[in-house]
């Protein structure tokens, strides 16, 4: 049995979404006050839109963990529309664009993040000092608006978006630890499987050879106890073929309590919460144990599901997981178990609606 889907990769997707939802409003809505602000004719509109334009990509870049394709000419943009907004555009809030590009960029960056964080607002600083060098204006006022106010939204901004780098790093390595859980427990299970076949085939064997050995030394001085022994080899033999094949297509009795154990240990490994209803009783159907593993097969190959519920009652069993995918499509392990279940009288039902994937063997007749 083998984990299909990468968990890591769906979480970094419910991230994005949670990102755009949260992020991009404030940045559209702050990017189109500095224009309204700032320009007084369509074509300072025009270039300083720029800069809007490339702090949203960038952004959204970011969201999708894809930031360094775009880097450069976003910040090749920002860092020449800064001066611009300075020194001919009389637009304090030009800075807006290289605030964003440069704060989301600097915590990613491989080496000099340290370097790059005093750079940016110390760029953004002296830039807007050569307003009041060159044009003057009321001291007070033109410091704060061209110098101080940038600067210190700038750092304040980078300096967030640091510990907002490491919130994601570690839950990338939550997940990443969650998925080596997962397929350790998966490894636990390979191994209960080439247990259950050594029980099955290695006493067997043993038995096998011994008799064998002993038939060939009676086969001359007393053949009808080697015809004997040949027969009971030969028994043998095909009573470990028999549970040989049920082993590997899984019809061998399933022990439910071990079998809802077993469950519970893959799904928590798997960073999936299980709640069960509900306790085995003592007259509890063989197939229940066999219904719960081929769900529990198929919830950790096929689903990206974050719950599971498991009922057990008097009448069967049901297993409700959410995450299902927005293409059934019925495992085949799935239809083969129908099948078994309603040779035994009893009937098994999937069902999908709106996320959530129900798996349910129920029986008339309760033993």
């Amino acid at each position: 049995m083998r984990i299909t889907f990468d968990r890591a990769t769906a979480t970094r997707g419910q991230l994005r979404t949670l990102n755009l939802i949260t992020g991009l409003p404030p940045i559209v809505g702050a990017g189109t006050l500095t224009l309204a602000l700032d320009a007084t004719s369509w074509w300072q509109v025009l270039i300083l839109s720029t800069g809007l334009v490339a702090a949203v990509v960038a952004f959204e870049r970011w969201a999708a963990y894809d930031l360094f394709r775009v880097a450069v000419p976003c910040l090749v943009v920002t860092v020449v529309l800064w001066p611009l907004g300075v020194l001919w555009l009389d637009s304090p809030s030009a800075y807006f664009g290289l605030c964003v590009v440069g704060s989301h960029l600097v915590p990613r960056l491989p080496r000099f993040r340290r370097a790059a964080a005093v750079a940016l607002p110390l760029y953004i600083g002296v830039v807007g000092a050569l307003y009041p060098i060159l044009y003057g204006g009321e001291m007070p006022g033109t410091l704060i608006r061209y110098v101080l106010l940038p600067t210190v939204v700038t750092a304040v901004v980078a300096g967030f978006m640091f510990p907002n780098k490491r919130f994601y790093d570690v839950v990338e390595e939550l997940e990443e630890s969650r998925e080596r859980d997962a397929e350790l427990a998966v490894a636990r299970e390979r191994v209960r499987f080439a247990g259950d076949l050594h029980d099955i085939q290695g006493h067997t064997l043993h038995v096998v050879k011994l008799k064998t050995a002993l038939a060939r030394k009676l086969v001359r001085t007393d053949p009808a106890r080697a015809e004997e022994e040949l027969r009971e080899i030969h028994a043998l033999v095909s009573d470990t073929i028999t549970q040989t094949r049920e082993l590997v297509y899984a019809q061998r009795r399933l022990n439910l309590t071990v079998e809802l154990q077993n469950a519970k240990n893959l799904f928590e490994a798997a960073g999936i919460a299980v709640s069960v209803d509900g306790a085995v009783s003592a007259g509890a159907r063989p197939l229940l144990g066999q219904v719960l593993r081929e769900t529990t097969t198929n919830i950790l190959r096929h689903a990206q599901a974050t719950t599971v519920r498991i009922t057990l009652t008097g009448s069967g069993i049901a297993i409700v997981n959410d995450g299902a995918p927005r293409e059934p499509a019925e495992p085949r392990g799935l239809a083969a178990l129908r099948q078994r279940v309603a040779d035994d009288g009893g009937v098994l039902r999937a069902q999908q609606r709106d996320g959530v994937f129900t798996t349910a063997a129920t029986w008339e007749d309760t033993r």
